[in-house]
């Protein structure tokens, strides 16, 4: 009954809301103009460390001073330093030698003079000139990874929300912290560190939402949200909420980006992504192959959560399951690139790498796996624990959908 009595008024308060001057709703213009800046060569893809991911981050610094926020870095600047030694090999090792990195994440914050605060936060970290090994490109050394959609569609979206809530002319329940993260790529240093060190006292903080590769909305507006399982308030609020998007849900509060770090804090966190693709880590992940438009839905839809979880008592934190937990370490891949948005049976093939096996077998973009051998594939966890079953070296078949065409592959790890 409550919700039914709601819903109107929810969607009479998002019409209203939708009808703000223009210099205050949110802008496509200003979220590329943050994007082709921030993804532009003069910027060597933002490596970590370097003198350009400095230059970023004191773009990022002005645009959150234009905006009327007020730094909260360390000594009341706008950045937050750290330090770590980089990993010598892809399992994270690093040698007593290794070179010291000093970074900077940047953080400004809204005070609205509430109990308690709203973090929103991506990294602007990435591969640079594709030196770290992280790169999917077969010869990627000296190449500049620009990182649009990695993660300046994300940078983006922190700008534009920050210059959004400091300027609607409303004074919420919540006080905002914005947070720009450096060291994401190389192991989500930057989140880390700053839940280490922060400069505001985490107890007093609500809720925490990463936004990290936002920026290739697809035809059927498709996003994942991660950890709807960190707080009991989540699910029904996305379940109800009318935004035009298809949403995906995951419920773990650990994954593959900065929202781990405060999820380890016991803070409720949602992660928002529109889905891998071929140029994802490659030197093509440019900013002319941003969905703009679509950068803005996710924001519009991010400013709607924000507005209905504002007025509501501060969240109950939930620990999830992770993916990890029940997911087999496997020595073997494929070689594609997953849809997670996905929300068919098997998994859908968003991109192939060439010289991989998924490759040589002949599997295409577009495809999707719904076996490994005697191993059936329903989603994700079915397929990466059907990969655990295999070793370097041996074959198989790999049975896939193509269209209304059912195929088996061969392939060799």
């Amino acid at each position: 009954m409550f919700q039914r009595l709601c819903l109107p008024l929810l969607a009479f308060f998002l019409i209203f809301r939708n009808d703000l001057p223009a210099q205050t709703a949110i802008s496509t213009e200003n979220i590329q103009k943050h994007v082709h800046y921030l993804a532009s060569d003069k910027l060597k893809g933002r490596g970590t460390g370097t003198k350009e991911e400095q230059k970023a981050a004191k773009y990022l610094a002005k645009q959150f001073k234009k905006a009327g926020l007020q730094p909260r870095g360390d000594n009341g600047g706008w950045y937050h330093q750290f330090t770590f030694k980089k990993s010598s090999d892809p399992h994270g090792n690093v040698a007593p030698d290794a070179p010291q990195v000093n970074s900077r994440n940047v953080v400004a914050y809204l005070d609205n003079g509430a109990p308690h605060t709203i973090v929103i936060g991506a990294h602007y970290d990435h591969l640079g000139l594709g030196h770290d090994r992280n790169s999917l490109d077969a010869n990627p050394a000296g190449k500049i990874h620009n990182g649009a959609d990695d993660n300046a569609s994300g940078t983006a979206g922190v700008l534009e929300l920050a210059r959004y809530f400091a300027n609607n002319g409303v004074k919420e329940q919540h006080n905002f912290l914005f947070l720009c993260f450096s060291g994401e790529e190389l192991g989500l240093m930057g989140s880390k560190k700053y839940t280490e060190t922060p400069t505001i006292d985490l107890s007093k903080v609500n809720f925490m939402i990463n936004m990290d590769m936002i920026g290739r909305l697809n035809e059927e507006k498709r996003i994942m949200v991660g950890g709807v399982g960190t707080a009991p308030d989540f699910v029904p609020l996305i379940n109800t909420l009318n935004t035009g998007l298809t949403v995906k849900q995951d419920s773990a509060g650990i994954g593959p980006s900065d929202h781990t770090s405060f999820y380890l804090k016991n803070i409720p966190v949602l992660f928002f992504f529109t889905g891998q693709h071929a140029d994802y880590h490659k030197p093509t992940d440019d900013a002319d192959k941003v969905n703009i438009a679509g950068v803005k839905e996710v924001l519009d839809y991010t400013v709607r959560m924000i507005e209905s979880l504002d007025s509501k008592p501060k969240l109950a934190f939930q620990q999830t399951k992770s993916r990890q937990e029940d997911t087999p370490r496997f020595k073997v891949t494929l070689g594609i690139m997953p849809d997670y948005t996905f929300e068919g049976e098997g998994v859908h093939v968003d991109g192939v790498t060439d010289g991989k096996p998924a490759a040589k077998a002949g599997v295409q973009k577009g495809d999707v796996i719904i076996g490994l051998g005697e191993h059936p594939v329903k989603d994700m966890q079915g397929y990466m624990k059907a990969l655990g079953a295999f070793k370097k070296g041996d074959s198989t078949q790999v049975k896939l959908k193509r269209g209304a065409e059912t195929k088996e592959l061969p392939v060799t790890f």
